[in-house]
């Protein structure tokens, strides 16, 4: 009995010292403050602009995550320093070499090729840069590794044109001096500093052709235009739609980077789109949950636990009898078919009223006579770019829907900075 005793004794003591032990382990985890580092690129490009928001906004609704951002050379550094745990967290473009302890987040946006060339230099094609002067952007780059596997397909070796590797600011003013013919960047859609270049008339895009040639050897390139009018609206910029390629920026993390940090940066990115768009437009762009989880390569447990969190347990989800009669599945389907006509319809019906009120206030912009209309115009676009991302979370409009708007919409504010500065020239205002 005593024997007996003692052991219940001891068994009593052992489960509390457990009781305490895994109480203490979770009460720490709940105050735990997790501090990571995002790769995104060089401090004035896009990427670190776009990691930036990233980081204001889950500090905002995260305040147990701190993100920090730091700069580097380009997506390939960023893959090396994810595996080596140098970062956490890090942007990288979609044909990155994919490396063991690395896997995805989520899909960002797509990633234009960009061939900007001095309109003299008669570049109409990338086979015209044989014998001519081009401005790359780093070594290291994204930008600057895909460049060569392009002009390949093209029948260029390095040795048939001068390239310069130098940095994006370095390079717009390189092409503008004329002390390079061309310059090629990757860079989302409606980037400034491009747009800004592009408003000299001695400077043009040039197209990309063989799209689907092209992909038959680097297969992650995917077909797309800059739409007419894309950089500026009047006079267009470009003048028609211009037919390029593009890769995916994707967010990746380390996979021993906690599931609960990544769960809520993923979290983040899908439910806190307002405050993202304030703090930086461009990430309006982000895909939808769905693109990113067919990205053909492994998905964090984190991304995973946030685009999974809803499905229904195996068993709850077929607890229900089996034996519907069949002429009722059919009045069902029906019904609900019907209804997503009608759903699709208008959804589109609402995106294209927002499209309309763009168009109207692209008219207005060109009609302005004072610096303080173009400030009420940008305010009312602001106004309706918030209330289509609202619509987007109740489903008033369709994530393709919203896509299309973005395009009118960027274009809209790049022609209230185009009449901003004519008024400003007429008026002497500085």
């Amino acid at each position: 009995m005593q024997k007996v005793n003692r052991w219940v004794w001891l068994t009593g003591v052992t489960l509390s010292i457990g009781v305490a032990l895994v109480s203490g382990y979770q009460l720490l985890r709940e105050r735990q403050v997790y501090t990571v580092r995002l790769a995104t690129g060089g401090a004035s490009g896009e990427y670190y602009a776009f990691g930036t928001a990233i980081a204001q906004v889950v500090a905002a609704h995260e305040p147990k995550i701190k993100i920090e951002v730091v700069e580097s050379a380009g997506s390939p550094q960023n893959m090396q320093a994810v595996q080596a745990r140098r970062a956490d967290l890090a942007l990288v473009q979609s044909d990155t070499p994919v490396l063991p302890a690395v896997q995805a987040v989520a899909q960002l946006y797509p990633e234009m090729f960009h061939l900007i060339a001095d309109t003299a230099a008669e570049i109409d094609s990338i086979a015209d840069l044989q014998g001519k002067r081009i401005a790359l952007m780093p070594k290291g780059s994204g930008s600057y590794t895909l460049f060569w596997p392009l002009i390949a397909h093209y029948g260029l070796q390095p040795e048939d044109f001068q390239a310069f590797p130098m940095s994006p600011t370095e390079a717009h003013a390189a092409l503008l001096r004329g002390d390079v013919d061309a310059l090629f960047r990757i860079i989302g859609l409606g980037n400034e500093s491009v747009a800004a270049l592009l408003r000299d008339p001695a400077v043009e895009l040039v197209p990309i052709q063989q799209i689907e040639a092209l992909r038959l050897s680097q297969p992650y390139l995917q077909p797309t235009i800059i739409p007419q009018g894309a950089y500026d609206g009047s006079p267009p910029t470009p003048a028609a739609d211009l037919p390029v390629v593009a890769v995916n920026a994707l967010l990746v993390a380390h996979q021993a980077v906690p599931l609960e940090v990544v769960k809520a940066v993923t979290r983040t990115l899908y439910e806190s789109r307002n405050e993202l768009i304030r703090a930086n437009p461009h990430t309006a762009q982000i895909q939808s949950p769905s693109v990113s989880q067919n990205l053909g390569i492994p998905l964090h447990p984190g991304a995973q636990a946030y685009y999974y969190q809803d499905e229904p347990n195996f068993f709850v989800e077929y607890a229900e009898p089996m034996g519907l009669l069949l002429s009722a599945t059919i009045i069902v389907a029906s019904g609900i078919w019907q209804f997503r006509l009608w759903l699709v319809g208008r959804q589109k019906n609402r995106a294209d009223m927002y499209n309309l009120e763009i168009l109207a206030l692209i008219e207005q912009v060109h009609s302005a006579s004072s610096l303080e209309e173009l400030r009420s115009i940008r305010q009312q676009l602001f106004e309706i770019l918030q209330q289509v991302v609202v619509d987007l979370d109740i489903d008033r409009i369709s994530p393709e829907s919203f896509q299309s708007f973005t395009f009118p919409w960027q274009v809209a504010i790049d022609t209230i900075r185009h009449r901003e500065m004519i008024l400003m020239n007429l008026t002497g205002t500085r």
